[in-house]
């Protein structure tokens, strides 16, 4: 077995991993999960959280908003639709984040009026965006539900 595997994790700004790790804790939409080198090959969508890389220099933190994981035996790769690393977040990256968050809720709850489906999801994705704010001790500001 090997004690290492490929991390890779972009965004539509940037790249901002790619090197060798122990194991990765994805939040995953249908739960939290880590993925380590000889994982079963899957591929996961996103919910917004906390993505840690433990390599062997130590752990590194990003928020992520959503997107994609994909863990094959070549490595793990994380295509988010927004990441930070959380050394380098702010109160106005959290903020920015919430209003996105929020704005979908808007736009869910005005084009789905009598489909509850697309309108819970969007709560739920402000609910794990102020549990994101909790995690990592920036005030995310309140839902407007």
């Amino acid at each position: 077995m090997a004690d290492t595997i490929q991390f890779d994790l972009v965004s539509p700004e940037r790249s901002l991993a790619s090197h060798a790790v122990k194991s990765v804790s994805i939040p995953g939409a249908d739960g939290d999960m880590t993925a380590m080198p000889d994982h079963a090959p899957v591929i996961t969508t996103l919910r917004p959280g906390l993505l840690k890389a433990e390599a062997n220099d130590g752990v590194t933190e990003y928020v992520v908003s959503g997107g994609f994981a994909e863990i094959s035996p070549e490595g793990i790769s994380v295509l988010a639709e927004r990441a930070i690393p959380r050394s380098t977040i702010t109160q106005a990256d959290m903020d920015s984040l919430m209003a996105e968050a929020q704005s979908r809720y808007d736009q869910a709850k005005a084009n789905f009026q009598n489909e509850p489906g697309p309108v819970d999801d969007a709560v739920k994705l402000l609910s794990d965006m102020v549990a994101v704010g909790d995690e990592i001790g920036l005030a995310a500001k309140q839902p407007n539900l």
